[in-house]
């Protein structure tokens, strides 16, 4: 049925000719903008304090989500809420957007130990920090993360001469250095036998008679029936060891992790992640690419929400998805690292809902703030 050209509609539209086919289209497609227009005036957007209780409650459930995700390297804990905005939506539930700053402790992804009780890695020994800016729904009272990026780099602040320096994980003499570190770990130990899983950082240190090595590592029980090969499963026996010295003269001492791993640290309603899984570097070349830290997992799902800024992003370089030690696949990884895929990711926990891409969203208008005597946000610097 034709619209007459005397339709208010048709003249509020401005359509040429809305007897016409086109017409109807155009008044079709303007008619589902109304609609779209008219629910996102339905959803109230809030910007509350980076400091409150319910900006702390997101960001801790960002942190202990994002540690699920981190499979290599440590921990994470939170330092500062940069910024926050939560848009409630007609059905009771909320999107929450923030903007976080993390901290490495020194508690590796495989330690038990609850992250409260993790250590903040000082300025001095170069401290890593992670910028993440994280999409997340809170139904029932319980959040689910839609949509991360992350972008980790060195503090490079505060750094005294003569401090020690961080090496790449590929360095070669820190290798060598590592590797005769673990005989020496192999030889104190009876009835069992330790591989290399993963070197978690390598530094050197300028002294009176050449460079000292400072290195931690993961270590796992080995199966040497015929040639060592790491055990992988959950009932291997795991540890740290800390190696400091020159090779042929050294010291080092490993703390052993309890044998049950539990779940990933969360004392907030975050959808659980699933446990740590750390692959096994090959035995001469832990690492193929020249990066100096373990980085967190760069990106999840990001081309699912528009409500991601381009800030916390590595650069938009991505690796694609490779398989992981169980088969599964894992989270993308920086370009960087791409020779380094089939060595480095690892399985990425199950992916919550897709929320639906919308093109050029219409934003909502900003519910007005109270006058208030301190600034929204950023929130208070918990370390550093």
């Amino acid at each position: 049925m034709n619209l007459p050209l005397s339709s208010p509609l048709c003249f509020s539209l401005k359509l040429l000719d809305c007897s016409s086919s086109s017409g109807m289209n155009l008044l079709s497609v303007s008619v589902v903008l109304v609609v779209l227009v008219g629910a996102w005036a339905q959803i109230k957007v809030t910007r509350p304090l980076c400091d409150s209780a319910e900006a702390e409650e997101a960001a801790l459930a960002a942190q202990d989500y994002l540690n699920g995700q981190h499979t290599h390297g440590y921990k994470y804990t939170l330092n500062r809420i940069e910024d926050i905005k939560v848009m409630a939506m007609p059905d009771g539930n909320s999107t929450y957007v923030l903007e976080v700053d993390l901290l490495e402790t020194d508690c590796h992804v495989l330690d038990p130990t609850p992250l409260a009780n993790c250590t903040v890695r000082p300025k001095m020994m170069t401290s890593v920090e992670g910028d993440c800016d994280v999409v997340m729904k809170k139904v029932g009272g319980a959040f689910t993360v839609t949509a991360f990026k992350c972008k980790t780099e060195e503090s490079t602040e505060d750094l005294c001469l003569g401090c020690p320096v961080l090496l790449p994980l590929n360095d070669t003499t820190a290798l060598s250095f590592v590797r005769e570190t673990l005989v020496t770990v192999n030889n104190r130990t009876k009835n069992i036998t330790y591989s290399l899983l993963e070197v978690g950082r390598m530094s050197s240190q300028v002294v009176s008679g050449g460079p000292t090595y400072i290195a931690e590592y993961i270590i796992t029980e080995a199966n040497c029936t015929e040639t060592c090969s790491p055990l992988l499963d959950a009932s291997a026996a795991r540890g740290i060891c800390y190696a400091k010295g020159k090779e042929g003269a050294h010291t080092v001492d490993c703390k052993m992790f309890p044998v049950q791993m539990p779940a990933a640290d969360s004392n907030t309603t975050v959808a659980a992640a699933s446990p740590p899984h750390v692959h096994a570097h090959a035995h001469a070349h832990p690492h193929h690419h020249g990066f100096r830290h373990h980085k967190l997992t760069a990106l999840h799902n990001p081309h699912l929400s528009d409500l991601l800024s381009s800030e916390s992003s590595e650069s938009g370089e991505v690796a694609p998805t490779a398989a992981a030690v169980d088969g599964t696949p894992g989270p993308a990884t920086d370009s960087s690292a791409a020779s380094a895929a089939n060595s480095a990711v690892t399985p990425e926990a199950d992916a919550p809902a897709p929320i639906v891409k919308r093109d050029a969203p219409v934003e909502p208008v900003l519910q007005p703030n109270p006058v208030l005597l301190v600034p929204l946000c950023p929130g208070r610097v918990r370390h550093f």
